[in-house]
């Protein structure tokens, strides 16, 4: 999940209008170079997120964290790209302001692209005695809006969505935050073979993506059943490459 729209705070990616159309070409030159191929396999044992009735969000979230800093490290240093590592937050309660605005009460974790920061909640149903891989997909996604970040591909959205027609708005947006659910699941593609998960576990993750869907919201991030489409689409790929929501139709990114 990310911050909510039409600030600094939501981390933009692009695609280029022409004439009020949305352009089929990438955003960028290239943001996912085939030299770069596959995120690497990545070692990642989760630690326990509630441990002898005591809570410990912070110390699983770190450690997903630095799985996702040696994976996204080593894909960047593979395309020839500059990588630095975002900064973590994390905030026992909701904190008064994120990324410089007021701390809205649906958000549970944002990237912060002006200064690089990841914002988590150390509360709420997203994370509080869960036992699925909802709260590792929401770290991972949120990082994915880094790495958009470095590639370039905010920086591109910003000048096209300030362009944009009104109508096109949120689908940009929704390209943006689909694009981070794929990339959510190339990475835990790159971690499955360290996890002590099950099938039943992946399903239970596509559920509870499923139910984080828009159909009755601002249609910012997408509905339900795009968003698992996604997700598993690049899990199946593990490849970045996999995750062109810019040259998709727009029905793929309702």
């Amino acid at each position: 999940m990310a911050f909510s729209p039409l600030s600094r705070v939501l981390a933009l990616a692009a695609v280029l209008f022409s004439s009020g159309q949305i352009a089929h070409a990438a955003p960028v030159a290239d943001p996912f170079p085939e030299k770069a191929g596959k995120l690497g396999a990545v070692s990642c044992p989760e630690t326990p997120i509630s441990q002898g009735g005591i809570p410990r969000p912070r110390q699983y979230l770190q450690t997903v964290m630095k799985c996702l800093d040696k994976s996204w490290k080593a894909y960047f240093t593979r395309a020839g790209r500059d990588f630095t590592r975002p900064v973590a937050r994390y905030y026992d309660e909701p904190a008064s302001t994120m990324c410089g605005m007021p701390w809205p009460g649906h958000v549970e974790a944002a990237y912060c692209p002006g200064n690089a920061t990841i914002v988590f909640s150390l509360t709420g149903r997203w994370i509080e005695d869960r036992a699925d891989l909802y709260p590792m997909k929401v770290a991972a996604h949120e990082y994915a809006h880094h790495a958009q970040s470095l590639l370039g591909i905010r920086r591109d959205y910003e000048k096209a969505y300030k362009s944009a027609a009104e109508d096109r708005k949120r689908e940009l947006q929704r390209r943006y935050e689909l694009q981070a659910d794929c990339l959510s699941g190339v990475f835990l593609a790159s971690a499955w073979h360290s996890l002590t998960r099950t099938p039943e576990d992946w399903a239970d993750l596509l559920d509870a993506t499923r139910a984080s869907g828009d159909e009755d919201g601002p249609r910012t991030h997408g509905k339900g059943a795009t968003r698992v489409a996604w997700l598993q689409r690049g899990y199946r790929a593990l490849s970045p490459a996999a995750c062109d929501t810019w040259s998709a139709p727009s029905s793929k990114v309702s």
